[in-house]
């Protein structure tokens, strides 16, 4: 019980648990007391602490207004709440904490982010931190030892760190850095390379010595960011682009804006290839020496419902990075071979024609593709050798072992099997001698202002040379003019295709174009 005399609070009487509290006279809640005898209320309830940092205790303190000698004096009662504020503590610590590293997890990152948010005028980033290749080590090594490799990781990068920054584990594999700018947005930078340098060093687990890279984003404040999961997006964003790149990326403006704008892309796409909405071009192959046109390449176009026009370069991108690239490798084939049975049915001018289609690496991965051939070839009644597959370099190269089998599959079906592209990746003599390919494509690179490049002649005469040497025929892409055909056709390139002979043309045009150069 606690009474006013002038502007001094006097203690008049307290049980024994309020002096085993040691509240004395002059403490921390005299002020509180002072206030509630000084207003009108009957009664008040407060949070009140006491005690040291490390004895600190949490009281809710009840006031109560009586009249005693006709005079105001207040009665206090005090709930300790320590208990259960140490618990709750102990929890929102365990809820915020990552048990591997000890380190703030994402929910405790997003707090630190937000409290830095709020602090206006701070300058600040954020690094997300992606380690490549910790799946394949994880599953190798066990969990133990992928386990102890976050552990060192977080080690390694708190070592590069300074102690005023923030370091959390935000995902599996993922690290999360807020770091503090003094001065130059370059800072982060700079500390990025101190990371790729830290963990640059191999890391010792069990007989083995790993050496880890790294994906780093970086995404800086911004007054108009004021929630902390879009400033760690926005660095997601930039650490993706990271992968590729192979170093430190900071997020720019319009990055999210395309991510956006290719999940739409992707939305509309999946609903086209559902609507059969696509549509395929013919670009004819003619032979270099006859004119005679040999073959087509069918080629992927899409308008969608907008009018809009996308280019293939753009969807097909989004199509193998979404997996769609599977229902529309199986729809093209399905496609070309539907137009030249058409054709077949029209007369005898197709009849010695293939039709070619491009088959992504991602759809070699993911897909039975001789299963899809057989299926196409029966539902279309055209023979194995009307068709020919076109093959990236770098697809083939990837699993040689894989792909000869596949291979062996398909020519099992009489297919022609090309490599597209050849010139632009890594094969080798002993992988073309094994694989069993029939056709070289070669790269437009190569044939674009051929004429006037010495070097990119004496490319082509050793492609031509090396194809000669295999008993593989050739195609020349990206054919602009006449003379350069000419050119090719005396050095023994077979075939060509490019505008000096027709831009990729709709099915009843490449029909027509047909019954011109073969009728």
């Amino acid at each position: 019980m606690a009474s006013l005399r002038g502007t001094q609070v006097v203690h008049e009487s307290a049980n024994k648990a309020f002096v085993r509290a040691q509240i004395g006279a002059r403490s921390s809640l005299d002020p509180i007391i002072r206030e509630f005898l000084l207003s009108e209320a009957a009664k008040a309830e407060h949070e009140w602490q006491s005690g040291g940092e490390v004895e600190r205790r949490y009281f809710r303190v009840c006031l109560s207004r009586v009249t005693l000698r006709n005079e105001p004096v207040c009665i206090v009662s005090l709930v300790d709440q320590t208990a259960e504020v140490r618990t709750e503590e102990t929890l929102r610590r365990e809820m915020t904490t990552d048990s591997l590293t000890g380190l703030p997890n994402r929910s405790g990152f997003t707090d630190a982010l937000d409290g830095t948010i709020a602090s206006d005028g701070a300058r600040w980033a954020v690094l997300m931190v992606d380690l490549e290749r910790f799946s394949r080590i994880n599953a190798c090594l066990g969990s133990m030892a992928g386990d102890e490799l976050l552990i060192t990781v977080a080690r390694r990068i708190k070592g590069a760190l300074r102690a005023r920054d923030v370091l959390a584990r935000t995902g599996g594999d993922e690290f999360g850095i807020l770091l503090a700018i003094d001065e130059r947005d370059d800072e982060a930078q700079h500390v990025a390379k101190r990371l790729q340098a830290a963990l640059a060093t191999p890391f010792r687990l069990s007989e083995y010595e790993i050496r880890v890279t790294s994906a780093i984003g970086i995404a800086f404040g911004d007054a108009q960011v004021r929630e902390p999961e879009d400033v760690i997006r926005h660095a997601q964003v930039a650490m993706k682009k990271s992968k590729s790149s192979k170093k430190a990326e900071a997020y720019q403006t319009r990055a999210l804006d395309s991510a956006r704008a290719e999940f739409a892309m992707e939305t509309a796409l999946r609903r086209a290839i559902d609507n059969a909405e696509l549509t395929l071009r013919y670009q004819p192959i003619c032979n270099l020496a006859t004119g005679r046109v040999e073959s087509f390449e069918a080629l992927a176009r899409w308008t969608d419902e907008h009018g809009v026009q996308h280019q293939p370069s753009d969807f097909i991108r989004v199509a193998e990075e979404s997996g769609l690239i599977v229902p529309l490798g199986r729809w093209a084939i399905d496609a070309a071979l539907a137009t030249l049975a058409g054709w077949d049915r029209r007369g005898d001018a197709s009849l010695s024609v293939k039709v070619g289609v491009n088959v992504s690496p991602i759809q070699l991965q993911r897909d039975s593709v001789p299963d899809v051939v057989e299926y196409a070839l029966a539902a279309s009644g055209m023979a194995g050798d009307r068709l020919k597959l076109e093959l990236t370099e770098s697809a083939l190269i990837t699993e040689p072992v894989r792909m000869a089998r596949m291979l062996t599959a398909l020519k099992s079906l009489g297919l022609t099997i090309a490599m597209d592209d050849f010139g632009t990746g890594f094969s080798n003599l002993a992988s073309l001698q094994k694989l069993p390919i029939d056709v070289l494509k070669i790269d437009r690179s190569f044939i674009t202002g051929m004429l006037a490049d010495r070097d990119k002649i004496a490319i082509v005469r050793a492609i031509l040379s090396l194809s000669q040497a295999l008993s593989m025929r050739t195609v020349a892409e990206g054919i602009e003019t006449h003379d350069v055909a000419q050119t090719l056709a005396a050095l023994g390139c077979h075939s060509g295709q490019g505008y000096a002979f027709a831009h990729p043309l709709e099915a009843e045009d490449a029909y027509a174009f047909l019954l011109t150069r073969n009728g």
